[in-house]
């Protein structure tokens, strides 16, 4: 497929998104069924373009002044892919399989207008009732920060170090770029570009035997935060498919007791994979059959709860910039509720001295530190850990990673602007002796 006709199908995918009201990851996936003739190149182009569009939605139309799809397209060409109205124009010809011609109002906005004077959701690119969230937060810096999280993530690995050395699976991984992360002592990081085919990692020795795997450096930096010990005894309350219960098994080093469990079964269904994957033999599952608590037997006895907290997972937007826009103010009240609860569950488990660790995948104040802070007054007895105390869980960066994150008394935040991570927030709440 030509680039013209790559985009001419990026905009019959949008539209399809818009009136079909289907996630993108759905609609690129029935186009590729329709539509075997195109290669796995131009599948990753397509999809490439329909993801930059879902990031720069709000932006893309202030520019073009026209909310479709293909003044969406158009208008993501100039913010995101920094093209000038006639590279545009020539993607944009009238010919077979492409676009048609500019109009004069499209080639007039491509070439005048800009973001000036958009409002803050407009110009950072999410929903308008987040604006009090993000204000409360960040400030005049919420534009900022809201189109960081609007950019490409990279793709982030974590070396296992049960099984590997960061330094020798760097050297094996080199062919795909892999360099290392900036603060996590285990992470790799690959760069992607606009229409970068993800690497297959999943094909990848390393990751056959179980040396690597994929995960964001900010969750690698959430379980290193937690302090998880050889010889503890420590619950993953929360654990899903077990991205963070790996990472945990590897800080114990095969001792101790790692406890693995999930509201919803249906989540553990991976974990039980990953863990033989990656050689953990400390660690069991418990899934829960019916009303009864699979750890019921745990009463006040755990040195550290996990608890990666169902939330609205406005930190990562970059991975998943379609969930954004269809997020609705009614999820955050349920996820609040979820996570009140999950927090109070896990108090009951955690012995005198022992901590909680409480980390979302959200920057909003309501699920971090407004969270926190109504668990401590509800729990006198819990203590959130001082920010700097958490930052030296990484030794020689920690005064640089301090500086570059947003600490409060109760927590860090990091966020893609600030940490080049998906944005997280980490709380570690320690409990009296």
């Amino acid at each position: 497929m030509t680039p013209a006709a790559r985009l001419s199908a990026a905009i019959d995918l949008i539209a399809a998104i818009d009136a079909q009201r289907i996630p993108a990851a759905k609609a690129l996936k029935e186009w590729g069924t329709a539509h075997r003739y195109a290669g796995s190149g131009d599948r990753a182009a397509i999809a490439g373009l329909v993801w930059d569009v879902l990031r720069r939605r709000a932006s893309s139309a202030f520019v073009m002044d026209a909310d479709t799809p293909r003044a969406r397209v158009l208008g993501m060409l100039k913010l995101e892919r920094g093209l000038d109205t006639e590279a545009v124009a020539a993607l944009c010809d009238g010919g077979r399989f492409a676009p048609e011609p500019l109009t004069d109002a499209e080639r007039a906005a491509l070439t005048t207008r800009t973001l000036e004077g958009a409002p803050p959701h407009v110009a950072g690119d999410y929903p308008e009732w987040l604006d009090d969230q993000l204000a409360a937060l960040f400030g005049d810096q919420r534009v900022a920060e809201a189109a960081a999280m609007a950019s490409r993530a990279p793709l982030d690995l974590r070396v296992n170090t049960l099984k590997g050395k960061r330094d020798k699976v760097a050297a094996s991984l080199k062919h795909l770029g892999a360099t290392e992360t900036p603060w996590s002592p285990l992470g790799l990081r690959i760069e992607l570009g606009a229409d970068a085919r993800n690497p297959g990692i999943q094909a990848e020795q390393d990751f056959i035997k179980g040396a690597v795997e994929v995960q964001d450096e900010g969750s690698q930096l959430a379980a290193l935060l937690s302090g998880a010990k050889p010889g503890e005894q420590v619950i993953d309350l929360c654990a899903g498919a077990g991205g963070k219960t790996l990472a945990l098994a590897a800080m114990m080093q095969g001792k101790g007791r790692l406890i693995a469990t999930d509201s919803d079964k249906r989540q553990l269904a991976p974990i039980h994979e990953r863990l033989s994957r990656a050689g953990v033999h400390n660690a069991e599952v418990r899934a829960p059959k019916g009303d009864a608590d699979p750890l019921a037997d745990i009463k006040g006895s755990a040195d550290l709860v996990l608890v990666d907290a169902p939330c609205t997972g406005t930190g990562t937007w970059r991975r998943n910039p379609d969930a954004k826009w269809r997020m609705r103010p009614g999820a955050l009240e349920i996820r609040l509720k979820d996570q009140a609860e999950v927090l109070a569950r896990a108090a009951r488990l955690v012995k005198p001295g022992g901590r909680i660790a409480y980390v979302t995948c959200s920057v909003l104040p309501a699920e971090n530190v407004e969270q926190v802070r109504a668990f401590v007054a509800a729990h006198p007895d819990f203590t959130p850990t001082p920010p700097a105390e958490l930052a030296a869980a990484l030794w020689d960066k920690a005064d640089a990673f301090l500086a570059a994150t947003w600490p409060t008394p109760e927590g860090l935040l990091l966020t893609p602007r600030r940490t080049r991570t998906d944005g997280f927030f980490i709380s570690v709440l320690k409990r009296k002796a």
